[in-house]
């Protein structure tokens, strides 16, 4: 008999919804990058064990230095539907945006 806490089904036992391992979003660092990018979805019992799983799906060609896992229901995101009323506010500040400064012309690289 089975924990109702228990994620694994004992041997011959049919999983069901309420014991299937949680989704892990995964999201992986390149060689050449410095931000995580999210490279796609996967399910596992745990948190290590999705750590694995995730380096043997995601970079089978040495891809990533680093890779980060998160369980799906722990994220919160914007909706793209929702996306003029809640980035609105940021587009009546036109002094974040950099046409408004001269550069000098001794300043290299910009």
């Amino acid at each position: 008999m089975t924990d109702s806490t228990d994620r694994n089904p004992e041997p011959g036992q049919v999983r069901t919804p309420d014991t299937a391992w949680p989704l892990f979003e995964v999201f992986v660092r390149g060689k050449r990058g410095l931000n995580h990018v999210h490279v796609g979805s996967l399910h596992a019992p745990d948190e290590r064990m999705a750590l694995h799983n995730a380096r043997n799906l995601y970079t089978r060609r040495n891809e990533g230095v680093s890779i980060w896992v998160v369980r799906a229901e722990h994220i919160t995101a914007s909706s793209p539907d929702e996306k003029d009323p809640f980035f609105a506010p940021s587009g009546d500040k036109v002094y974040r945006h950099p046409t408004f400064y001269e550069l000098p012309d001794d300043v290299p690289h910009i």
